[in-house]
């Protein structure tokens, strides 16, 4: 695969709607297209990873096929992980006895990998080495922990909730590293600002006892985000930014299989009608 140095890809999160990312870098895995510096969010990671292993379609797959499996979503698996998702099924049994994920192929990528993750006790973002991730996928379980939806992810015994809390879409990360131009695949569409609804609000005062600084974070989060989109749209008008964005956005938690279908085939569709377009940016 060719490598261009200067370049970095940035994923956002946003649960189902990444099935749309999921298109578009599978693009990527078509047309060997290979960036030296990956740094993603929440689901955004799940999507990484597929397209770090070349493994063409895993995420549509599994997504797909396991989107009314009570083992893999579900009120039950709260009585016995505190999860509405069912940690040991998605993280530990799918990918290393359903649906073998390439773990060989994923360790031996040849650039950087990082996962945003929200210190809990600190309301702070860290960025951790992806390709370090154990087969229970706990770095990536930490980057999805969607607050009560997910309890907190113990990393080396410090608590850590979704990346997204505190650095939705990490441009500063790819800057820190040196990154000249960025590739985004966002999962919102154009023009989208983010407001505060009733629900955040009623997360963030049932976090605030135990997790007051993720509280904080959240309640930071909307007006950080909004100030983030206007900066890519910025570097965009540059020249130093390509963003894919989805036509329209998918529910976060889409019951219609065949409308989850029709996002990735989206993102797929995007990605190949602006392949040249992309290359055009890469060698440029």
């Amino acid at each position: 695969m060719s490598a261009i140095q200067n370049t970095s890809l940035i994923l956002e999160g946003g649960t189902f709607r990444t099935l749309f990312t999921a298109g578009v870098l599978d693009t990527f895995i078509d047309e060997n297209i290979e960036l030296p510096y990956i740094v993603a969010i929440s689901a955004g990671a799940i999507n990484a990873c597929s397209y770090v292993a070349g493994q063409k379609e895993r995420t549509l797959r599994i997504l797909s096929t396991y989107r009314h499996d009570k083992r893999y979503m579900g009120m039950r698996n709260f009585i016995k992980e505190r999860s509405y998702f069912g940690l040991d099924f998605a993280y530990n049994v799918l990918p290393n006895e359903l649906d073998h994920f390439d773990w060989e192929k994923y360790r031996s990528f040849n650039g950087q990998l990082e996962f945003g993750v929200t210190n809990a006790l600190t309301g702070e973002v860290e960025y951790m080495n992806a390709l370090a991730m154990d087969t229970r996928c706990n770095i990536l379980q930490a980057t999805c922990a969607i607050p009560v939806l997910f309890p907190e992810i113990k990393v080396d015994g410090v608590p850590y909730y979704d990346g997204g809390l505190s650095d939705p879409i990490p441009i500063k990360q790819a800057e820190n590293r040196g990154y000249d131009k960025h590739i985004f695949v966002l999962t919102r569409p154009e023009g989208y600002r983010k407001e505060m609804d009733g629900k955040s609000k009623w997360v963030m005062k049932l976090l605030a006892r135990k997790y007051p600084k993720i509280a904080l974070a959240m309640a930071n989060r909307i007006e950080y985000y909004n100030e983030t989109l206007a900066y890519v749209e910025a570097l965009e008008k540059e020249g130093r930014a390509f963003v894919f964005r989805p036509e329209y956005a998918l529910n976060s938690f889409e019951k219609h299989v065949p409308t989850m279908n029709q996002n990735y085939q989206m993102g797929y569709a995007q990605g190949q009608s602006r392949m040249n377009e992309l290359r055009a940016f890469l060698t440029k």
